[in-house]
């Protein structure tokens, strides 16, 4: 009998990272795999970016829409109780043995939640990481103590995981997905690229990736006034904004960007890529500027500058390719400008991507198959002896 797996994707983010692993599952007789697409994937203002999941022929066992519209809290709210919801009706009528989850998305805790209350197991994905601007951050470390499996990205976030009580025969350092995907990208030309974007192939790009910095003090409107002030004497510059994700003030910040974009003939503003452009506009990009994940999972692969902004990304292991600024207006134009007058020496930076060379897909799917061999068992809370200087697991009395 094939081994019920159940796959969650809710954004365009984390289905570039999870798509190489569906393809890797699928070549396993032993699995039985459906993919369910949730979140900003059914919502028009966000790219209806379930079309590349069709156009890469993954078969979509089911749609949950959990009606993204609006970005106040109460709405994030009724669109966690809306998914938790759903997807316990999905649970109780599929029953899968296992669900795969990545990040730290509040639909994914959503459906964390409705997993444990159907003792469904969980392998959790890109756990242990630290980002201390965002409320992310938070909801990553709970669906780390709901999941029963972690598949982290660097030995430090192993570590982490281990420190939050997982027991460390569950917790498996594989790398980052997004390495992955980026090493199976065939590349656009630049040409190409830039044909589609519409934009100058002469002039230098530098990508603009930002999310609304949901703990931090400073107002969602400021936070986007401060970088949209910064660049907007860089006339000679092509800068290429992307669609924020669906949090808490991403109608200010969106706003902000379209009307800054409609009077600055440089700038352009796109709701959605999809990981081949995406992964091509890095290529050959100058620098990111901004407070995306991508910054730091991603970019460092191709030796681009990260120019990383306030405090979202806070705590996350970092190449040396990635440069930490606060919300100043002068000081990000002074990087920028520095970023840009000395592009061929930062090129010639020795550094690498903390996150791996490639392989967590096959890694992942290799161990799902050996686990999914033995009867998935309760988890044990696993404590810390600190008279000691290694982990050691302390049975209860």
């Amino acid at each position: 009998m094939k081994y019920k797996i159940c796959l969650v994707t809710g954004n365009r983010a984390d289905y570039g990272m999870l798509k190489n692993l569906l393809f890797e599952l699928k070549k396993k007789n032993l699995f039985n795999l459906s993919t369910i697409v949730t979140g900003a994937h059914l919502e028009k203002q966000f790219g209806y970016t379930i079309k590349k999941i069709i156009q890469d022929k993954v078969k979509i066992s089911k749609k949950i829409n959990i009606k993204i519209k609006k970005d106040k809290p109460d709405d994030i709210i009724n669109s966690i109780s809306t998914c938790l919801k759903k997807f316990s009706n999905i649970f109780k009528k599929r029953k899968p043995d296992l669900i795969i989850l990545l990040g730290d998305r509040y639909e994914i805790f959503s459906v964390a939640v409705a997993s444990i209350f159907h003792n469904i197991p969980i392998a959790h994905i890109h756990g242990g990481e630290i980002t201390e601007g965002a409320i992310d951050d938070i909801l990553r470390h709970s669906i780390t103590k709901m999941a029963y499996y972690h598949f982290a990205a660097t030995h430090e976030y192993k570590k982490n995981i281990i420190q939050l009580g997982e027991e460390p025969h569950r917790v498996y350092n594989v790398g980052g997905l997004g390495v992955d995907s980026i090493k199976k990208t065939k590349f656009l030309s630049k040409n190409k690229l830039c044909k589609f974007l519409k934009i100058d192939v002469n002039k230098k790009i530098i990508m603009v990736n930002f999310h609304p910095e949901t703990k931090s003090k400073i107002s969602y409107e400021n936070q986007i006034k401060i970088i949209l002030e910064s660049i907007k004497t860089f006339k000679n510059v092509q800068f290429i904004f992307t669609m924020p994700n669906p949090d808490t003030g991403n109608k200010i910040v969106i706003n902000k960007i379209k009307n800054f974009v409609n009077t600055n003939k440089n700038c352009y503003f796109f709701s959605s890529l999809g990981e081949k452009k995406f992964y091509s506009l890095m290529r050959y990009s100058s620098a990111m500027l901004g407070n995306s994940s991508s910054g730091y999972l991603e970019i460092p692969t191709f030796r681009k500058i990260t120019i990383d902004i306030g405090d979202r990304q806070k705590g996350r292991i970092k190449s040396n390719t990635i440069i930490r600024v606060s919300f100043n207006k002068n000081i990000i134009k002074r990087v920028i400008n520095k970023v840009l007058n000395s592009e061929q020496n930062y090129r010639n930076i020795k550094s690498s991507n903390p996150y791996g060379k490639g392989g967590a897909a096959t890694k992942i799917s290799n161990i799902l198959e050996k686990i999914v061999k033995n009867k998935i068992n309760n988890k044990k809370f696993y404590k810390i002896d600190e008279k000691k200087k290694y982990l050691k697991f302390i049975q209860p009395k």
